[in-house]
């Protein structure tokens, strides 16, 4: 049913109003209406209810067609104003049209109101849906993530969206008017733009003339980066106005530096020679191989081209089986051992080595191995030794593998925590720049994610490796281990009875409390899963002094005053292959799927980077027994201080940032502006020292790198003491490799983040060391 007219009427005479509805009924249209006759009952009625359109009369005693025109403009409204009369002249009906009446209609020809009504009504619906798809489009020209700038033919920007202002560097206000290839056209590309420019003008009229192009464009500060860009011509105004759709490229460029990069030190490390690599298809092909493998196996790149090089020439008989379960393990896992095995050479002879393997996209695998045969040759050559040396030199030969694989695993870590540091924080920047319904946003988070599950590992492998960042403390075992007494209890369960055995006379140990506690539960995890029925689980401490008989007979044990942890468990016990194996990593006895093989392997680093041993002692079906030994101090417990969350984690200072990876550089100053911080960026500690004379301004934060080229972060913050002693200092690294211990960093005092930094991680850290107690803001580098 249609809606009925919702008319109002200006009309002194009831008679006349009532000839004006009757005309419009007769449209067979139902038609609502009220009758005024002066300016304030005029106004009175378009503020009560919505009209449709309004009728006057031309002279009324109190009251004129042209006065109720001036109240309708007086509201705002745009309504059909038609004046309907018997006495209006043809020059007083032309100026009611220029004055803003859209007809008039004679009393004695009411046959034409409602054709007039119905063309104005539609004319007045089609001014609304224009307005508002200009209002739509407005809207859109201004919350375009994409930089969107229109000119004239001649090249003036007549139209500059916050996006592109966000881009270009210049406000709304200064580019227009303003020559287009003035503003973000470098100087060589002007003629080009130009000859462009013209062909769009020229182009078929309403037409797309410009698919999209990858450009260079510059910002107002003259640096250049990439964009891709779109022209429309909009033929509404002649001449043809010209939209340009910019996007910045420049995230998708420092991503594929990054990728260049990565691929970069890849294929350092399989020119090196250290390490035989192999890229191989599901199918179980060889595709690619490095010379380090080839040479291992005695094998060409001619050989591997001919299809001579495959697993099946390579695998001997007997280990058919255990890469038939690697390849299980890969699939589940994706990633398998490091597990030792033999290759067929192509002489015939075997070559013992250790392999890891990993999933790679499209289908493929990298295998990575080290040729064992001088290591097996040093073994067999020790084997013939004295039978008083056997047990020795079996620890020896164990202790050897474990720092071969810590290096590798240490050194592929170190390399990552930057490569991770660049990943994440630019996932979390643009995570932060998208909004929630922005289809990208998945897409990073499982990247930022995939990222995580990376620095998790690389934290695991630092630590097996020792080279991971401790931060020791002088801390009493008694009191660690009672007050893990409850959560340890909830750990094993009911039937597993837990006995702690912790005299407070026992010494005292300098280590990492939070690591410690790690060695701890990692131990009675192992523990609980050995004891799948119940059983006793007993942890000890205890004061002890190894001498050199026992140190000799123990590598690497040191003699001297020790504190011990013995963790002993009634479970199910080892045999001696097992026990030869459980410090490797990813080296586990558990089901497939239910262990990373990483738990003592991470004990074992832990130890070792405290200066401690740890030993087990364990039989089938009789328990097994780890004991930990500490070196013993004599010193005060330190009180450990509960970090406080900061406030906020922007602010206004100024920071002095030096670090030498460019990637890390960009990032770290970019996510530190973005915080509202002014940093002064240098990538290393000469041109940070100028930097330093140079700024006028008070520097209130040292940011800098361990390890760099020439000047380490320390020695920089011991020179930039003397000038700027108000300054505090943050160190950050990405490994250590004995480097922080080494450049005095935790035993000084100074704050230190480790690699891989996220955006979180980093302005936390900064906020608790700028606002921390000011009379211990700083501690002097030794």
């Amino acid at each position: 049913m249609t809606d009925p007219l919702r008319v109002l009427l200006v009309e002194d005479s009831a008679t006349d109003a009532k000839l004006v509805v009757q005309a419009l009924r007769t449209s067979g249209r139902q038609v609502e209406f009220e009758r005024v006759q002066d300016a304030e009952a005029m106004r009175a009625a378009l503020e009560s209810r919505l009209w449709d359109l309004v009728i006057s009369d031309w002279s009324m005693p109190k009251f004129s067609a042209m006065g109720a025109l001036d109240t309708l403009k007086g509201t705002g409204l745009d309504l059909p104003f038609i004046i309907v009369s018997g006495t209006v002249g043809e020059e007083s009906a032309v100026d009611a049209m220029h004055a803003g009446a859209h007809d008039y209609v004679l009393k004695d020809k009411l046959g034409r109101l409602v054709p007039a009504v119905e063309r104005e009504l539609r004319e007045c619906r089609e001014r609304a849906a224009l307005r508002e798809s200009e209002i739509r489009s407005a809207a859109i020209v201004r919350c375009s993530l994409d930089a969107i700038v229109g000119t004239d033919h001649t090249g003036r920007v007549i139209e500059f969206n916050p996006a592109a202002e966000r881009c270009f560097g210049y406000s709304r206000a200064e580019a227009l008017g303003q020559s287009l290839a003035d503003l973000i056209v470098p100087e060589r590309f002007h003629e080009e733009h130009r000859v462009r420019l013209q062909t769009h003008v020229a182009g078929a009229q309403g037409a797309v003339v410009e698919k999209p192009l990858e450009l260079i464009a510059k910002r107002r500060d003259g640096t250049e980066f990439p964009i891709e860009r779109s022209i429309a011509r909009l033929d509404a105004r002649s001449p043809p106005i010209l939209m340009g759709f910019i996007r910045d490229l420049s995230e998708r460029a420092k991503a594929e530096a990054a990728r260049r990069e990565l691929q970069t030190r890849f294929t350092r490390l399989a020119e090196s020679g250290l390490v035989g690599i192999i890229i191989g298809e599901s199918s179980g092909r060889i595709a690619e191989a490095n010379d380090a493998f080839l040479s291992m196996v005695g094998y060409s790149q001619d050989d591997l081209a001919n299809g001579l090089v495959s697993w099946a020439s390579m695998t001997p008989p007997e280990w058919v089986s255990t890469n038939a379960a690697a390849t299980e393990e890969l699939r589940l896992r994706g990633v398998a051992g490091p597990w030792e095995k033999e290759y067929l050479r192509k002489d015939g002879s075997r070559v013992p080595v250790l392999v890891g393997v990993a999933t790679l996209e499209g289908g493929k695998n990298i295998s990575l191995s080290i040729d064992l045969t001088k290591r097996r040759q040093a073994e067999a050559a020790r084997g013939r030794a004295e039978d008083a040396l056997r047990q020795s030199e079996a620890q020896l030969r164990q202790a050897q593998k474990m720092e071969a694989v810590g290096r590798l695993a240490g050194g592929v870590a170190h390399d990552f925590n930057n490569v991770l540091s660049v990943i994440l924080s630019y996932g979390e920047l643009i995570l932060g720049d998208l909004k929630p319904a922005d289809p990208l946003r998945d897409d990073i988070e499982e990247i930022t994610k995939a990222a995580s599950r990376a620095a998790g590992l690389t934290r695991q492998l630092l630590l097996f490796s020792r080279q991971q960042v401790l931060e020791p403390k002088v801390i009493d075992l008694h009191e660690v281990l009672t007050s893990m007494d409850k959560m340890l209890q909830r750990i094993l369960g009911e039937d597993v009875d837990l006995v702690l055995v912790a005299p407070k006379a026992a010494g005292r140990v300098k280590v990492d409390p939070s690591h410690v506690e790690q060695v701890i539960l990692n131990l009675v995890v192992n523990a609980r899963d050995a004891m799948p029925t119940g059983g006793k689980l007993t942890i000890e401490t205890a004061n002890v002094l190894l001498d050199e008989d026992y140190a000799n007979s123990h590598l690497p044990a040191k003699a001297g005053a020790q504190v011990m942890i013995a963790v002993s468990d009634t479970g199910t016990g080892m045999d001696r292959e097992t026990q030869a194996r459980i410090f490797e990593p990813f080296f586990t006895t558990k089901e497939k799927g239910k262990g990373t093989g990483l738990g003592l392997s991470t004990v074992f680093g832990i130890v070792q980077q405290s200066g401690g041993t740890v030993w087990v002692y364990s039989e089938p079906g009789r328990g097994t027994t780890f004991k930990i030994y500490l070196p013993r101090v004599d010193a005060e417990v330190e009180v450990l201080s509960p970090a406080v969350e900061p406030t906020t984690l922007r602010g206004t200072e100024t920071i002095l940032l030096v670090e030498d990876e460019e990637q890390v550089r960009t990032v770290v100053l970019s996510l530190l502006r973005r915080q509202g911080y002014h940093v002064i960026p240098a990538q290393n500690a000469g041109e940070a020292l100028l930097l330093c004379e140079s700024h006028s301004g008070t520097i209130d934060l040292l940011l800098t790198d361990v390890v760099m080229p020439q000047m380490s972060g320390p020695d920089l913050a011991r020179r930039l003491a003397s000038i700027r002693p108000e300054t505090r200092v943050l160190c950050m690294s990405g490994y250590t490799d004995d480097s922080i211990v080494r450049h005095g960093v935790l035993e000084s005092g100074v704050a230190f983040i480790q690699k891989p930094i996220t955006p979180a991680s980093l302005t936390r850290k900064i906020r608790e060391v700028l606002d921390g107690d000011p009379a211990g803001k700083k501690t002097p580098l030794p």
